[in-house]
């Protein structure tokens, strides 16, 4: 028989010479690819935990999960008020008399060059604030009729009245307010927050998120952990019925059942962990212990029969169990007495093109009196000072009309939002618009700024508060964003 193996320096396929050439050259040879690959991966995980003795997901399930931050914050938890639909500053919290003198005529055709609206004609008509203002507490800060309740708690609050941000279009808008990007799958600032921080809360999931009203433009993404561990994204919880869906056992199915499947379920789950080092296993282990953890506490969090009529009355809870943004600002102070970090109540009704007049005092009534009591019962308490509450929309209005003389398009280029607590300076505004709430004439603040001072306020330098993806690393305010010190107190 011939021998058909060729010597060694017999002459090779194309096909041998490419292969060959490719794992000894490319990448300086495969081993040394391999190497690099794995020293990537070790400064990802590096980069994602905040301690060396403690997992990239947190503690064992049950135990609270507390980090440290990079200095010492105001702020340890957060409420976040969100307003989506954009209220309108004009109708709320910048007063414009020259506006209201020019009702009905032309705006200047130099304050319209290369400005872009979402609907309107930019030279639509200009329209008059629709509501009186006039000045409160001590510090005399104006605010409109529509918000008697705010205006009680006024020398609490610190104004915005200078905010921008970049997009003309809700979800956008409302993903960049919360994410600080207007594209789909960035970490919100909730996830941010947890990721730093952790959860004081054993039972609880560390970001918990409350709707009213109907659902947002930015869907999930306004609360999702995007690439950062699932564990840090918002949990949505129901102001009735299961707090959570499916979190009740099905018929035949008890305590110590449920108990057991979780059990042995994890201990798969924990066979496959150990085998294949994937962090999605780890965050289903803890998801299931988190369900299940949640059918015995949620059910209580969400009983109002141990708050007071008083209580009650305050928030203008008029039915505990029915869905409204009052019970949500009841259940949120609730909730960070039980360690949750961070929660959000998002009220999507704000979006007024047409019939103006009614819809923003509507919602004003729906949400000033709860939003005003849950600032004064965190004052009561003791909480305010370390709970950073905000409240605000994704963008403003437009000084020009909509729809005849009753609406307003959007308007990017300056809004008004409010902070209380957590290191905020009270009774406080800052920055101005021009005359006709038009543009910022002083101290803008950008999405990116205002994110870089709520990270301030928590204890963190939003340059260093980041995580690697896709080959860089990423944080909250991308590459932009300086904290606005005028406004700490």
């Amino acid at each position: 028989m011939s021998d058909h193996r060729q010597p060694a320096n017999h002459h090779r396929t194309r096909s041998e010479i490419a292969r060959r050439w490719f794992f000894q050259q490319c990448g300086l040879g495969l081993a040394p690819l391999a190497a690099t690959t794995l020293l990537q991966e070790t400064a990802v995980s590096a980069s994602m935990a905040r301690k060396s003795d403690e997992s990239l997901l947190g503690p064992l399930p049950g135990q609270p999960d507390v980090r440290q931050s990079h200095f010492p914050g105001k702020a340890k938890r957060v409420i976040y008020l969100f307003q989506a639909g954009a209220p309108s500053h004009l109708e709320l919290f910048d007063p414009k008399p020259e506006l209201q003198r020019l009702n009905g005529s032309l705006p200047p055709a130099e304050l319209l060059e290369g400005y872009r609206a979402a609907f309107i004609k930019p030279n639509s008509a200009l329209l008059g604030g629709k509501f009186s203002f006039a000045k409160h507490g001590q510090s005399g800060i104006e605010l409109s009729e529509v918000l008697p309740h705010t205006a009680k708690i006024v020398d609490d609050l610190c104004l915005i009245r200078s905010v921008q941000t970049n997009a003309v279009n809700h979800a956008p808008a409302q993903i960049m307010m919360n994410t600080g990007s207007e594209q789909f799958g960035r970490p919100s600032f909730g996830a941010w927050t947890v990721y730093g921080l952790g959860s004081e809360a054993a039972d609880f999931p560390g970001f918990v998120v409350l709707t009213s009203a109907k659902g947002t433009s930015g869907g999930a993404s306004n609360y999702g952990s995007g690439f950062l561990p699932t564990p840090y994204g918002g949990v949505p919880f129901r102001s009735g019925g299961d707090p959570v869906l499916y979190l009740s056992n099905p018929p035949g199915i008890d305590q110590q059942a449920q108990r057991d499947s979780i059990t042995a379920l994890n201990r798969l789950n924990r066979l496959a962990a150990d085998a294949y080092g994937d962090p999605q296993i780890e965050a289903r282990i803890q998801s299931y212990e988190m369900a299940y953890r949640l059918q015995m506490s949620a059910p209580q969090l969400m009983d109002l029969a141990d708050e007071s009529a008083e209580t009650l009355a305050g928030y203008g809870v008029k039915d505990a169990k029915e869905s409204s943004f009052a019970k949500n600002c009841l259940l949120a102070r609730r909730m960070i007495e039980r360690g949750v970090r961070f929660v959000q109540l998002f009220h999507e009704a704000w979006d007024q093109h047409g019939d103006l007049t009614n819809g923003v005092r509507t919602n004003a009534k729906d949400t000033d009196q709860a939003s005003a009591a849950l600032v004064t019962d965190l004052k009561q308490r003791g909480l305010l000072e370390d709970t950073l509450v905000i409240w605000g929309g994704e963008f403003g209005r437009t000084p020009m009309a909509q729809g005849g003389t009753d609406g307003r398009d959007h308007h990017n280029r300056c809004f008004s939002l409010w902070l209380a607590g957590g290191g905020i300076k009270p009774g406080h505004v800052h920055g101005q618009t021009d005359e006709l709430g038009f543009n910022v004439v002083s101290s803008p603040v950008h999405v990116h700024d205002l994110n870089a001072t709520l990270l301030h306020l928590l204890g963190f330098d939003h340059t260093r508060l980041t995580f690697r993806f896709q080959g860089r690393d990423y944080r909250l305010t991308d590459v932009h964003g300086e904290v606005v010190r005028e406004i700490l107190a």
